[in-house]
């Protein structure tokens, strides 16, 4: 029987690390609210055709049935649409409207975006954010909104 050679245990202690570091980059990375880039027309067209209303702040989830997290994602955005008084929410399935996902670069699902009064994706985020991200994201945005 012979022993490990030290270059296959430099090898796998190498392949944990990374696996580690790669893992903890993705649980930070999950869920967090990031801000959007001013775009062009495509998202306000795409999110129109998918029931977003006109001059009104609106969470937007895209989900799918088969997926786990879009379940307890669904709860939270309910529970800050009822907190966060003039906000309206809009839960998208990525199956029925494929081109609409694709035109708004959504590539997991949940992925939540943020969008104001004017129609423009302005928070984005992949996986489940936290209540108070969402709600310190909609707060300068319903400010004067009717409900």
């Amino acid at each position: 029987m012979r022993s490990p050679s030290v270059t296959g245990v430099l090898v796998v202690l190498a392949a944990i690390a990374l696996a580690g570091l790669l893992g903890w980059w993705w649980r930070r990375r999950d869920g967090r609210l990031r801000a959007v880039a001013p775009g062009d027309d495509v998202a306000g067209a795409a999110l129109a055709g998918v029931g977003v209303p006109a001059g009104a702040v609106t969470l937007v989830q895209f989900s799918a049935p088969v997926c786990a997290p879009c379940r307890a994602t669904r709860r939270v955005l309910e529970e800050v649409r009822a907190d966060v008084p003039g906000v309206h929410l809009v839960e998208v399935d990525v199956e029925e409207h494929l081109d609409v996902a694709r035109a708004l670069d959504v590539w997991r699902t949940p992925t939540v975006l943020v969008v104001d009064a004017a129609g423009r994706v302005v928070r984005r985020a992949s996986g489940l954010p936290a209540r108070d991200d969402l709600r310190a994201a909609l707060a300068p945005l319903v400010t004067g909104v009717r409900p």
